[in-house]
C-alpha cells in the first residue's frame, strides 16, 4: 500500500473509463482528479513550485500569487499549506464557491476579480491585479502559469509518458485547451514518440485561445480571453470548439451512468465524441484526458436552478450529447 508524507506525493496515474457503454464510441477517459489536490492541476503546480525553489525565487517567507480559475489554485494552497508559504489566488466570480472555500480551508487567501478589462476581459484584469500585488511587495513571487515552461514540462515528463506506457498503440489524444500546459507538453511528448498519433485540442466556444470570437463562457476551466501564450499550434492537428449547452448535458450523460465529472471534462468529451463520429475510423485507439471529478461543480453544472438562469429552461433537452461543436 502507498504511504506518504506529503501530499503532492499522490496522484492515480492507471485509472481510465472505457465511456463506449455511455456513448456507443470506443473512448478510453483518463482520470486526473485523484489526488489530494483533486485535479490535474496538482502535476503543473508541483513542478513550477519545485522549479523556482531550485532556482532561488522561492524562500523562506515568500507568498505564492497566482491568477486561477480555481485548479491550479486548490493545488498551490495544498502545495503552500504543506511547504510553509502564504498563497493568494486571484480569481473572479465564474470561480465555484466550493473551489474558494477548499483555497480557504488550505489557508489559502482569495481575492475576487469582477471588473473586466476592457480589451482582455476578466482573464487580463486578474493579471494586472496579480502584477500590482507583486510590485507591492517583495515576498510576493507570482509563478505565471501561463508563460512557465514548467506547466508543460509537468505533463511531457509525467502525463504523456503515463498514457503511452498504458496505450501503446494510441492513435488520438483529446486535450482540453486553457493554458495549454497540459495540451503543449502532451503533444511534445508525443510528436518526439515511435509512432504517430493526432492530437486533438478541444476549446469552448467563446474562447480566443485558437483564434475564436471572444464569447461569454461561466463554466471555469477551459477557454482563454487572452491567447495563450505557452500554446504552440504546430503541435495540434486539429481543433474543436464546444458549446457550454453540449458540455452540460455531457455531464449529465456521464452522471446518470454513475460518473461524476468536472465541467471541463464534459467538454472534453463532448468535443471528443464528435471528432470521432465525424472519424469513423475502425480499430482507433483514443484516449482523452479528464482534468477533474465534479463535487466542485455541484452549485453549477449540476444545479438546475443555475443552469436555467443562465442558460434557459431547455438546456438539459433530453439528456443526449448535444451535436453542436465545430470542427477547425
Amino acid at each position: 500500500m502507498p504511504v506518504i508524507s506529503v501530499p503532492q506525493d499522490y496522484n492515480e496515474e492507471e485509472l481510465y473509463v472505457d465511456l463506449r457503454p455511455i456513448f456507443s464510441r470506443s473512448l478510453f477517459l483518463k482520470c486526473e482528479g485523484f489526488n489530494f489536490a483533486g485535479s490535474i492541476k496538482l502535476k503543473a503546480a508541483t513542478e513550477m513550485v519545485e522549479s523556482a525553489e531550485r532556482s532561488g525565487i522561492l524562500t523562506p517567507g515568500s507568498v505564492l500569487v497566482e491568477s486561477s480559475s480555481g485548479n491550479l489554485g486548490v493545488a498551490l494552497s495544498m502545495l503552500a499549506a504543506n511547504k510553509g508559504y502564504g498563497f493568494i489566488c486571484v480569481t473572479d466570480s465564474r470561480c465555484n464557491l466550493s473551489t474558494r472555500r477548499l483555497m480557504q480551508a488550505l489557508g489559502g487567501q482569495v481575492h475576487i476579480v469582477t471588473q473586466p478589462d476592457p480589451d482582455s476581459g476578466l482573464l487580463g484584469a486578474r493579471i494586472n491585479y496579480v502584477r500590482a500585488l507583486c510590485a507591492s511587495d517583495t515576498r510576493y513571487v507570482w509563478l505565471n502559469q501561463y508563460l512557465n515552461p514548467a506547466n508543460w514540462k509537468a505533463h511531457y515528463h509525467r502525463t504523456a509518458p503515463a498514457i503511452t506506457r498504458q496505450f501503446p498503440r494510441l492513435d488520438v489524444l483529446f486535450v482540453g485547451a486553457g493554458t495549454t500546459g497540459t495540451l503543449m507538453g502532451c503533444a511534445r511528448y508525443l510528436r518526439e514518440w515511435h509512432r504517430p498519433v493526432r492530437v486533438v485540442a478541444i476549446d469552448s466556444v467563446g474562447s480566443v485561445t485558437f483564434g475564436g470570437a471572444p464569447g461569454r463562457r461561466m463554466i471555469p476551466g477551459l477557454g482563454t480571453s487572452i491567447r495563450p501564450p505557452l500554446l504552440d499550434e504546430s503541435y495540434v492537428d486539429d481543433v474543436l470548439w464546444v458549446e457550454e449547452a453540449d458540455t452540460i448535458q455531457t455531464c449529465h450523460r456521464l452522471a446518470r451512468s454513475g460518473f461524476l465529472f468536472g465541467g471541463s471534462t464534459g467538454t472534453v468529451v463532448s468535443g471528443a465524441m464528435r471528432w470521432l463520429a465525424e472519424h469513423d475510423e475502425t480499430d482507433l485507439t483514443a484516449v482523452a484526458i479528464a482534468p477533474d471529478l465534479g463535487e466542485r461543480y455541484l452549485d453549477t453544472v449540476y444545479q438546475t436552478n443555475w443552469l436555467r438562469d443562465i442558460y434557459g429552461e431547455d438546456v438539459l433537452g433530453s439528456g443526449e450529447l448535444i451535436a453542436g461543436s465545430r470542427s477547425a
